[in-house]
């Protein structure tokens, strides 16, 4: 049984006339009699009776052709179905994001992509770094946010954003007072740090500022999440060296300062796997990249 049998069957039983109903389909009555035969054997029913009368539904053509009209119906929105994803009009997106992204547009990003394609259904997961990147390269992500762009080959990254880094510390700390803070006037605080087995790039970024300013970090405690980060030093357990957005966090017992040294930027860049081609990843990277 094919979708063209279906479509033939129909027409006749709506005009219960041969004639007609081939006149309507575009072809001669041959060809639309053998259909309706071929039909009717894949069935193992007889549909129609013909006679000096003219053409009548059998009990089975008229139980067979309800569920007839369903398939026809069902193949369509399929069908249509199939081009809008295709489009990237109906679909979902898994977007993995670290922490700090939440501070640095992820929000509005979603909105804005929401807002155009309202349909899709966009999952978040945060994740560090690492774990983006070994997520999406078993397909269980369709786009990540990270702080580094070295990837396995698989991955395409593209620049977000750049921010500077600031020297956080407890309110209550006397360097909380000063307009800039030098990376030295840390060197003999402990340190509340972003775990390196969670983001080695950010670990090393931070140690090796460090470094140059003539001292190596005494490293207290390590934790998994920004947050966590902020959170500690607010409790007076450290200091740290953060991304500018976490100060928007709203966190409170926490002092955010300028660092008096240049420094490398703190980056976030999209992370995706090249192939297959993903409509919705594609728009919703356009509408990042927008909003820069």
């Amino acid at each position: 049984m094919e979708f063209r049998h279906l479509r033939y069957f129909l027409v006749l039983a709506d005009e219960l006339h041969y004639g007609r109903a081939a006149q309507l389909l575009a072809i001669t009555q041959p060809p639309l009699s053998l259909n309706i035969q071929q039909l009717e054997a894949s069935l193992g029913a007889r549909l129609f009776d013909r006679d000096s009368k003219g053409v009548r539904l059998t009990p089975a053509g008229l139980a067979f052709r309800s569920e007839a009209q369903a398939l026809l119906a069902r193949a369509q929105e399929a069908r249509a179905l199939a081009r809008e994803v295709e489009a990237g009009v109906v679909g979902r997106l898994r977007v993995g994001f670290v922490g700090s992204v939440l501070y640095r547009g992820l929000p509005q990003w979603l909105d804005a992509y929401q807002a155009r394609r309202p349909r899709i259904d966009v999952t978040l997961v945060e994740l560090n770094s690492q774990e983006q990147i070994d997520a999406l390269l078993h397909d269980q992500l369709e786009l990540g946010f990270i702080h580094t762009r070295r990837v396995p080959t698989q991955l395409t990254t593209e620049f977000v954003r750049a921010d500077p880094f600031l020297c956080c510390v407890p309110a209550a700390d006397e360097l909380a007072k000063r307009r800039k803070v030098s990376l030295g006037q840390l060197s003999d605080r402990p340190f509340v740090l972003f775990s390196r087995t969670a983001s080695p790039d950010y670990y090393a970024r931070i140690i090796d500022m460090c470094a140059a300013q003539g001292f190596f970090p005494r490293v207290r405690h390590e934790v998994r999440h920004w947050l966590s980060v902020v959170s500690l030093v607010a409790q007076g357990m450290g200091v740290s060296v953060v991304p500018a957005p976490l100060q928007r966090a709203g966190l409170a017992g926490v002092a955010f300062r300028p660092l008096s040294e240049t420094t490398a930027p703190s980056e976030v860049h999209a992370a995706w796997k090249a192939q297959p081609e993903h409509a919705p990843r594609r728009e919703f990277i356009d509408t990042v990249l927008r909003a820069r």
